[in-house]
């Protein structure tokens, strides 16, 4: 593995954590963190967030994260789930 893999999957591994913190502080999931698939829809079936809830998510993550989302439709379809959030957060550039 090359060093810039080993660093993107541990800048993976760490956003994905803040996004399983998010979910669970701010946003009221009940589930231990390790059981917050990446895979996991946000809406619906998967974790039952709503559209309130999705605006707190962006919030959270320009907050925390130190980044600015783009507004429309790329956001809209990066709240799919946890993974596609990860995919925008790291998509937008470094976030320190």
């Amino acid at each position: 593995m090359t060093p810039d893999t080993s660093a993107y999957l541990e800048r993976r591994r760490q956003v994905l954590a803040e996004v399983r913190d998010i979910l669970i502080t701010r946003l009221k999931v009940e589930r231990a963190p390790e059981h917050i698939d990446p895979d996991a829809y946000l809406f619906g079936t998967g974790l039952g967030l709503d559209s309130v809830d999705a605006v707190e998510l962006v919030v959270a993550l320009e907050q925390r994260l130190g980044l600015k989302l783009p507004e429309g439709a790329r956001t809209l379809r990066s709240l799919r789930t946890v993974g596609t959030v990860i995919d925008q957060v790291l998509g937008v550039g470094e976030t320190s």
